[in-house]
């Protein structure tokens, strides 16, 4: 152990001292009461009831007292009696014995004729110790519940005050002068930096703005997908400007009293202007950030009142305080519009998935501890990562890293990387005997997909094809983008359609008949042809009108509280055309499947023998045929 480790101590809580305490108090009196009565009995000495019987014979007692079958006396005047066998007389004064069973009237009979004072004991009494427990035992029950209802409000209201801490703030403060982070550990985003320079500025330097009548953003949203850095970014604007950084997940501004919510808010900003400058980070605004009144399931008294709140302080801020809030949301359509107004959210900046020059930056960095091999190819990699945000390459670098271990490998390679990316992609190997027909279903199966994208032209490229249970498909066509997109052409989804039907065409024209393997491809089919014709207006007939149809909803309420914005009549003709657009792709696949029947077949003959083909592989397969 290295010397200057600290051992750590418990500490005990206030509850734990009352109780230690009074487990204290109560034990003191329990011994004192011993005590006194140890020092008030006098010694009594065992006699044979032989003796007994000779001294009561003689009228040597003076009294007795009766409990069960004992008992106990006193002589009149001290007897010489043997204690034990072979022992010289003792002289005793006070005696007690052990009465026989079958004695009874005759022995009171016998007392009273000498003129014995008898007492009688009786045994419910109890002894000092039953005694000392019933009196105690209500005291410990109180103490109990006291204690109980301390945690349960402790863990109600956050903190070690219980009760009494309801109304503090449960944010984090990230103090400057701890290790921070800064804008070296974020890679990419450099368009969102730049707009962020402003707030720094205005932090490091407030009076350079006031001069020239300039004011700083109030507020500042990031809006982005899962997992591409908004948390990170706002911790590096703290780290960037060295000001106090206080974070708080909205959630947990809400608790089961109305009321403590509002009373959070108003705590953690009057501690952020006590330490101005300084920011507030408030993530998954949208917790308490939704639309008022929005019907079914958006209602909340306790949410909307610590919305009221947050609104009144981001509005009642002193002009010149140094405060600025930052809040990020991956929904910002649910967001209640007094938030988004100027004044409140002055500045929303959208973070997008990062293009593969950005990945490429966010790979360097998540590599900075690892060991990699010499020939690791990072912009290959992240070429061959589209859609992947920051936090799915942080898991790839680790995956890959995981798997170079498993391997027993010093470093880490190309090999490790793309093992990774198969395993986050497609899913884990299942270790599963599957029979020969099935084998041979998912071999054609996933031929079918992979030479009907060969074949049509403007199609993403296929990286890998495999047979190998992974996850919860049989099979697997990985399809990589060879560059990021943000437009979609008709025909471009059109092709997509039909690579995605094609396996289910493959299995038709060589089994002559189809199986469930196809359910997530009809699926996504179905999908993306009502989002085709309903909100894309790419259907003659329907023609150029968005109709909300297919549209993702936020929450439950907004669903059911939809109203249609089209009749009857328009929504069977949307069903006409998405079915239109469907079996057009389906017989499109068909067509190209049975022109190109050999090289299907020597496709699935390849994939049954090998279980997995490289793109490499296909390519020289195809140009065999």
């Amino acid at each position: 152990m290295k010397k200057d480790q600290k051992t750590k101590s418990f500490t005990p809580s206030p509850q734990w001292k009352v109780l230690i305490i009074f487990a204290l108090f109560f034990i003191a009196i329990y011994m004192l009461q011993r005590y006194s009565i140890s020092t008030s009995v006098p010694v009594r000495h065992t006699i044979a009831y032989s003796q007994f019987l000779e001294q009561l014979d003689a009228g040597n007692i003076s009294s007795v007292t009766i409990k069960k079958l004992h008992i106990a006396g006193q002589f009149y005047n001290e007897a010489l009696i043997p204690l034990h066998k072979d022992q010289e007389p003792t002289s005793v004064k006070d005696f007690k014995t052990q009465l026989p069973t079958f004695q009874g009237e005759g022995l009171i009979e016998k007392l009273r004729s000498r003129r014995v004072e008898i007492r009688v004991e009786s045994s419910e009494e109890g002894s000092f110790f039953w005694q000392f427990l019933i009196g105690i035992l209500p005291w410990v029950i109180i103490i109990g519940v006291w204690m109980l209802v301390m945690r349960g409000a402790r863990q109600v209201g956050g903190g070690a005050g219980g009760l009494f801490t309801f109304g503090q703030s449960k944010a984090t403060l990230f103090d400057v002068k701890k290790p921070k982070v800064t804008y070296c550990e974020v890679a990419g985003m450099d368009n969102v930096k730049k707009e962020l320079t402003e707030v720094i500025e205005f932090l490091k330097d407030p009076g350079k703005f006031e001069k020239i009548g300039a004011k700083v953003p109030k507020g500042v949203l990031l809006i982005g997908p899962p997992g591409t850095g908004k948390t990170l970014l706002a911790r590096a604007t703290a780290g960037e400007a060295g000001v106090p950084f206080y974070s708080i997940s909205a959630s947990e501004f809400i608790e089961m009293f109305v009321g403590v919510g509002a009373a959070r808010v108003r705590d953690m900003f009057k501690k952020a202007k006590d330490a101005h400058p300084s920011i507030i980070f408030i993530d998954e605004i949208d917790a308490v950030g939704r639309t008022r009144g929005a019907g079914f399931g958006g209602g909340h008294d306790e949410r909307e009142q610590t919305l009221n709140q947050l609104l009144s302080e981001m509005d009642g801020f002193d002009p010149h305080t140094e405060v600025i809030v930052m809040a990020a949301t991956n929904r910002p359509d649910v967001l209640d519009p007094a938030l988004l107004r100027p004044g409140r959210f002055d500045r929303q900046l959208v973070i997008d998935k990062p293009g593969w020059k950005e990945r490429r930056k966010i790979l360097e960095v998540h590599v900075r501890n690892k060991k990699l091999a010499d020939k690791v190819d990072l912009e290959k990699i992240a070429r061959g990562t589209p859609g992947m945000t920051g936090a799915d390459l942080e898991n790839l670098a680790n995956e890959a890293a995981l798997i170079a271990v498993r391997k027993k490998k010093k470093t880490i390679n190309n090999e490790d990387f793309d093992d990774a990316r198969d395993k986050i992609l497609m899913g884990t190997v299942r270790e599963e005997i599957i029979n020969d027909l099935e084998k041979r279903i998912t071999a054609y199966h996933e031929a079918g997909h992979t030479l009907v994208s060969i074949k049509l032209p403007g199609t993403d490229p296929i990286h890998k094809v495999s047979i190998v249970p992974r996850g919860l498909a049989m099979g697997v066509t990985q399809i990589l983008p060879e560059e990021d997109r943000h437009y979609y052409p008709k025909q471009y989804l059109v092709n997509k359609l039909t690579v995605a039907l094609a396996g289910r065409c493959a299995e038709k024209l060589i089994f002559n008949d189809v199986s469930t393997g196809a359910q997530n491809d009809l699926k996504e089919a179905t999908a993306l042809a009502e989002k085709m014709v309903a909100q894309w207006g790419m259907s003659d007939k329907i023609g150029p009108l968005s109709l909300g149809r297919g549209e993702d909803h936020p929450f439950l309420g907004r669903e059911l509280a939809f109203q249609k914005r089209y009749s009857e009549d328009m929504a069977w003709l949307m069903d006409q055309e998405i079915q239109k657009i469907i079996l057009e792709a389906e017989a499109r696949a068909s067509e190209i499947l049975k022109n190109n029947q050999s090289s299907l077949e020597k496709l699935a003959e390849a994939l049954i023998k090998e279980e997995t083909l490289e793109k490499e592989d296909v390519e020289k397969i195809l140009n065999n045929a």
